[in-house]
């Protein structure tokens, strides 16, 4: 049997006074590939590896989770274009199968591969603006470090 510790935790208005983030500010930030705090700092080492921490302002970005929800997004939003576009080109026009991959299959992995940085980096600063995933300024007790 597991027992849970019996001390309330009280809330006061000084608790609730915490640093304001601004959500969109840190997707901004991070679509750019800079730091979602201060804006300065590089997010990213190599492509998709994000950098340890902040060079400006310090920020650790080692507990952010962003996992497969950037490559989800990627797909949903190339999808989004390219599959409409191919309906509508087919449907109006005849093209010839050679000149139907030799346009679709580049675009869509140029395409992939062009939104993949800046949506992680969305990610991150929304996992940062959201104080998700140990960005918080008190983690809870008991969550492993990544």
């Amino acid at each position: 049997m597991v027992t849970m510790s019996a001390a309330p935790k009280i809330w006061t208005r000084e608790t609730g006074l915490v640093e304001k983030r601004d959500v969109w500010a840190a997707m901004r930030r991070g679509l750019r590939g800079r730091c979602p705090r201060c804006g300065q700092g590089n997010l990213f080492r190599a492509f998709l590896k994000t950098a340890d921490n902040c060079a400006k302002c310090g920020l650790d970005f080692t507990p952010h989770r962003a996992d497969d929800l950037p490559a989800y997004l990627v797909i949903v939003i190339v999808g989004h274009i390219t599959v409409p576009t191919i309906l509508w080109i087919e449907t109006n026009y005849t093209t010839p199968g050679w000149l139907t991959f030799a346009a679709y299959l580049p675009f869509t992995l140029f395409a992939s591969l062009g939104l993949l940085q800046p949506v992680k980096g969305a990610v991150v600063g929304l996992q940062w603006a959201l104080r998700m995933h140990g960005f918080d300024d008190n983690p809870p007790d008991g969550i492993p470090p990544v």
